[in-house]
């Protein structure tokens, strides 16, 4: 049975081909051969541990690089076949909760950096699935705001991200605001409610994982 992540990890890897190896992403310093290659060894290397062990850093910077050198036609490849078996990506459980969102994003970090960039469209089975990790990662990815942020979908539906005053409420689709909330504030189509000088303090905040 098909899985959300399967899916998203086939449409990252037809946006990463369809892009070519050295266009720009939302990720800054990267294309997306960079960002191919962190895909790749972010579910193949141990060094990956670098993504959260802040010491282990420029080791993982040196594996993506070398990775990054790789040819891309081969980068494209891995992340269509996945991880390998021995890797906990390769359970089931595990690629859904970690790798839905993941590559739901980073299709967005090549789409909306195209010149044209449009968002694609989000099916509701998969937009209930994205706002349910938002609701489970909201106060992680909005600890550093430095104003109180309040997520809400079109239908009401809210969750805190940061508690605080002066209160900040972004509104938009649950793709939408995972991608506000990961640092990607700019590209998110989203509306802003609350004082100006807050609003301009959310969007310029340093949220996200990292």
């Amino acid at each position: 049975m098909s899985t959300h992540a399967k899916r998203e990890r086939q449409l990252l890897a037809d946006v990463l081909e369809e892009a070519g190896p050295d266009a720009p992403t939302l990720c800054q310093g990267w294309t997306t051969r960079d960002l191919a290659a962190h895909v790749v060894v972010r579910e193949r290397s141990a060094d990956a541990a670098g993504l959260v062990i802040k010491p282990l850093a420029s080791r993982l910077e040196r594996t993506r690089a070398e990775y990054a050198a790789r040819p891309y036609d081969e980068l494209l490849q891995l992340i269509r076949t996945g991880p390998p078996k021995m890797s906990p990506f390769a359970w089931k459980q595990v690629d859904e909760a970690a790798n839905t969102v993941e590559f739901f994003i980073h299709g967005e970090d090549v789409r909306r950096a195209r010149p044209l960039g449009t968002p694609r469209e989000v099916d509701p089975p998969l937009a209930e699935v994205l706002w349910r990790r938002l609701e489970r990662a909201a106060r992680m990815m909005g600890r550093r705001s430095p104003v109180g942020l309040v997520l809400r979908r079109p239908n009401g539906q809210t969750v805190v991200a940061h508690k605080g005053t002066p209160v900040v409420t972004v509104t938009g689709e649950p793709g939408e605001l995972l991608l506000f909330v990961s640092g990607r504030q700019a590209a998110a189509k989203v509306e802003l409610t609350g004082e100006e000088a807050a609003v301009a303090r959310a969007r310029d905040a340093a949220l996200g994982l990292g």
